[in-house]
């Protein structure tokens, strides 16, 4: 699995530009995903603050992580186009079916996949091998492009999860 996302995040975006990670409680699969683009799409064409166009970006990663992204050198998001954004989320979650909103799931490569274990399973794991300091982790406190590119896929013991292997 291809894990450089780096060629399908608009290198127009500037560093700063705010980013907001959505995991998916199951994977979505790609007959799915072709919706959810269409879906995607529409909301960017029409996202505004106060009646005027942000410069934004979504995108599906994995399978699992839905990325939404706003330019705001270009234009301020607001409290009324976060809300909106918020309310696409919503519409994914019941569109199909799953939980964007769930921060307890905790999402790491292994073995050529991402895999997802709840955050009370995470001692078991790492006590067992399976989660190591250097099990690539998808860290979605990542609130920048330049965050989303530099440490959303990074091993698990440089993010906050290392007090953990200690």
């Amino acid at each position: 699995m291809q894990l450089d996302i780096n060629e399908h995040i608009p290198a127009d975006f500037h560093d700063s530009s705010r980013v907001w990670m959505y995991q998916s409680s199951n994977l979505i699969l790609i007959s799915e995903a072709l919706k959810l683009e269409t879906m995607l799409h529409a909301f960017i064409s029409n996202w505004n603050s106060h009646g005027t166009p942000v410069k934004g970006y979504a995108n599906l990663f994995f399978g699992r992580f839905l990325v939404l992204m706003a330019d705001e050198t270009a234009t301020g998001v607001s409290g009324c186009s976060t809300d909106s954004s918020v309310q696409l989320v919503r519409d994914v979650e019941q569109a199909f079916n799953t939980d964007m909103f769930d921060r307890t799931k905790l999402a790491f490569f292994i073995k050529d996949k991402v895999e997802v274990i709840p955050m009370q399973q995470l001692p078991y794991a790492i006590e067992n091998g399976f989660i190591t300091p250097n099990t690539l982790y998808f860290d979605n406190t990542v609130s920048t492009k330049k965050q989303l590119l530099d440490r959303w896929i990074t091993p698990a013991g440089e993010t906050w999860l290392k007090k953990y292997f200690q």
